[in-house]
């Protein structure tokens, strides 16, 4: 029988295909059917369903006990979320600019040394998997933010630049990507809110000589204050647009560039 890992490796490589099968989608313009694509990723999201079920059996909660698992979660949030999306046949396209993000997550989750199983558990209970999983699928939500802010900019561009491929392309019009990114983003931020909230309500005493405030924490507000500026942005004197994309593509980069580091660096959630 295969073990978790096992599966999800092979999610990784049907995420890979879907990735290949893009670029191809990608060189036409968007102008063949991208159903293949779809079932690609379903494909890719049933393997990976079946390892997070089998890690969280194992561990007898929700699988958020390391950087691996953490990782493989946010990824499960954005292709998960993708398949519900994606059965409007116009909003089939976001799989297209998703596979990318979906293949380097689970590339950078397979890394050896990031599924290490901690000693001793710093916290048990339904408030913590509840904590976790609200602060993960908000991550799941800025994921899609981000993808469909990419392809907003991407037929703004064309639309400026390439006309006549704009109007051949299949993909959605510039208005529908523009209330996918700001409702996408809004579902996150609500999500990643509820989860930050819950935050004092686990916390252990500190322990003797550890930091005042653990570095995970002090980040996931930065990123919160960040998102929140965006919401402003987009409900207030900018009212979405190309800044609007870019701030949803930029802060969603710099979340995954800088979250691994900063959990290794967590002594709660790290440990």
């Amino acid at each position: 029988m295969l073990t978790d890992r096992q599966f999800f490796l092979i999610a990784v490589i049907l995420y890979g295909l879907s990735l290949l099968y893009s670029i191809f989608l990608w060189r036409r313009g968007f102008r063949e059917d991208n159903r293949l694509n779809y079932l690609l990723l379903a494909a890719g999201a049933g393997f990976h369903s079946v390892a997070m079920f089998k890690r969280g059996f194992s561990l007898e909660r929700c699988p958020v006990t390391n950087l691996y698992e953490a990782m493989t979660f946010i990824a499960w949030t954005l292709v998960a979320t993708y398949l519900v999306i994606g059965v409007w046949r116009r909003l089939r396209f976001l799989g297209a600019f998703a596979s990318p993000l979906l293949f380097a997550i689970g590339v950078f989750s397979l890394m050896p040394g990031l599924d290490v199983k901690a000693a001793t558990p710093q916290f048990t209970g339904g408030l913590l998997s509840l904590h976790a999983t609200l602060i993960l699928l908000g991550y799941g939500g800025f994921a899609l933010s981000c993808v469909a802010g990419i392809m907003y900019l991407t037929q703004e561009h064309d639309l400026k630049f390439h006309k006549m491929r704009a109007v051949l392309s299949l993909l959605p019009p510039i208005q529908r990507l523009e209330v996918v990114t700001s409702q996408a983003l809004l579902v996150g931020f609500a999500l990643f809110t509820a989860g930050l909230a819950l935050s004092p309500m686990i916390m252990r005493p500190r322990a003797p000589g550890a930091p005042l405030v653990d570095p995970l924490i002090i980040w996931s507000i930065l990123v919160w204050a960040i998102y929140l500026g965006l919401i402003v942005m987009r409900t207030g004197f900018a009212r979405g647009g190309r800044r609007f994309a870019w701030g949803a593509v930029g802060t969603f980069s710099f979340v995954l560039l800088t979250f691994w580091g900063f959990y290794l660096l967590s002594g709660v959630h790290n440990p």
